[in-house]
């Protein structure tokens, strides 16, 4: 028994010690190194790497989707799964990324949300509802071959890096066309609300922007302050590098 104990306890320490990487699947595009991943999960023995970063993800392979007998399960995000909404399941994807799927069946394209991890099938590499394999015409078939282009979160209407983290980051409060009125605006705020406050001309509108702000999460917390000052529509921009 004591010979046992003592096997069983070196079996513990080499299966805890770390002394071999992670196996990554799937191997897409020569795999992706441990160091890059974000966390790993385990599914019928194989170890995923969910990746830190959706910024320059292309993949080109055959895409399912998921159903009624799944609807109004709970999905990985903690979302319920809603078979009409524009959704999908990604192995290694940030969960929150938007991507954009692209038929090459037949050259029809969703963008969708990736909510929930899978396909576990060999050979797929994304899951859609019922919604976007629908609008992809693919609901018959039941499998298409698609490429998947990542476009990062969707934050005020806007696709954002999910390593969208550091940089000049602005929160705009107000647009004028007329380069007067912005000025007026911009003079009215710093002085009432003392915030640092500087106009700028993008896509044809004089922008009132409020900032900068170091990094992304120092800017939501701002833009929520700004909102409880009633500036209700206010949103977060980056401007430069």
């Amino acid at each position: 028994m004591r010979w046992l104990a003592i096997l069983l306890l070196g079996l513990f320490i080499f299966s805890c010690g770390g002394s071999r990487p992670p196996v990554v699947y799937p191997t897409y595009g020569g795999g992706v190194s441990p160091k890059k991943c974000k966390y790993t999960y385990r599914v019928n023995g194989r170890t995923y790497c969910v990746r830190r970063s959706s910024t320059g993800f292309v993949q080109v392979g055959i895409a399912s989707w998921y159903g009624p007998g799944f609807h109004g399960s709970r999905t990985a995000s903690g979302e319920i799964y809603n078979m009409y909404k524009l959704t999908a399941a990604h192995k290694t994807l940030p969960l929150g990324t938007y991507v954009k799927v692209i038929n090459l069946e037949n050259g029809r394209s969703v963008i969708v949300k990736i909510n929930d991890r899978g396909p576990f099938v060999p050979g797929r590499i994304i899951d859609l509802s019922y919604a976007a394999a629908r609008k992809l015409g693919m609901l018959k078939k039941g499998t298409a071959k698609v490429k998947i282009i990542a476009l990062g979160r969707k934050v005020d209407h806007t696709y954002l890096p999910v390593s969208y983290t550091v940089g000049k980051f602005y929160v705009q409060v107000g647009a004028f066309r007329n380069k007067l009125y912005a000025y007026r605006y911009r003079w009215s705020l710093s002085r009432r609300l003392k915030l640092r406050v500087k106009v700028v001309k993008l896509k044809g509108y004089y922008r009132v922007l409020v900032g900068p702000i170091s990094n992304y999460s120092k800017a939501v917390a701002y833009r929520k302050r700004l909102r409880r000052l009633g500036l209700n529509g206010s949103f977060i921009i980056r401007l430069g590098g």
